[in-house]
């Protein structure tokens, strides 16, 4: 816990020093060992703020040729600039975004993005088993974010991507829930992710409502 607490920190500092113009958009950050030195952590917290902010869309991991930070930043948007709200503000936006979402990643995903939220559900129940919050938060938002991109519309794919900083912001205030949310709410996602790839529209958006409405 105390990991996540320090990845979370150093994720704020990257993102405000982004904000003061120290990593310019379109530039690639340092390479872990100095951000290791810079912000005075492991490399485990330097990872996971990375990836943090990858799926917030502040940054964006390059394979082979680093990490650098977006030509346009979450606070050039409406969503970016919204704050953090209670979680029944949350919740209604996550609605709009999803069922919406859902609906349309029923008729135009992909076989490949079919494979990328079922290998982001296996990784939530593995996080589960372990009993790794992090891991769990991670993968969840990712296997939203997957179905956000079969969506095909790439303006609801972005807010989400957007609000995802909101999402995770206030899972890390969730902390004394643990693990149980997950592992309570991981047979509606394989419910979800089954009637998305058997074309179910109804099914699909009852489930991400009831997913929303038990707070999941």
């Amino acid at each position: 816990m105390e990991n996540q607490k320090l990845s979370d920190k150093v994720s704020s500092r990257i993102k405000q020093d982004i904000l003061d113009g120290k990593y310019k958009a379109g530039e690639k950050i340092p390479a872990e060992p100095e951000l290791m030195k810079a912000y005075e952590v492991g490399r485990s917290s330097i990872r996971e703020a990375i990836k943090s902010l990858a799926m917030a869309g502040i940054l964006k991991v390059q394979q082979g040729s680093g990490t650098f930070v977006n030509e346009i930043q979450p606070e050039e948007n409406v969503i970016g600039r919204l704050p953090v709200a209670d979680f029944d503000d949350i919740n209604a936006v996550r609605k709009l975004l999803e069922e919406e979402i859902v609906k349309l990643a029923v008729d135009n995903h992909t076989s490949a993005q079919l494979q990328e939220m079922e290998k982001q559900l296996k990784l939530r129940k593995q996080a589960i088993i372990a009993e790794n919050r992090q891991d769990c938060t991670n993968a969840d938002i990712a296997f939203h974010m997957a179905i956000a991109n079969a969506s095909k519309n790439k303006v609801l794919a972005g807010l989400y991507q957007n609000f995802t900083h909101t999402i995770r912001t206030f899972f890390s205030k969730r902390e004394e829930r643990g693990i149980t949310h997950f592992a309570m709410s991981h047979h509606l996602h394989e419910n979800l992710f089954a009637a998305i790839k058997s074309k179910r529209k109804k099914h699909a958006q009852e489930i991400i409502r009831n997913i929303l409405d038990h707070n999941y």
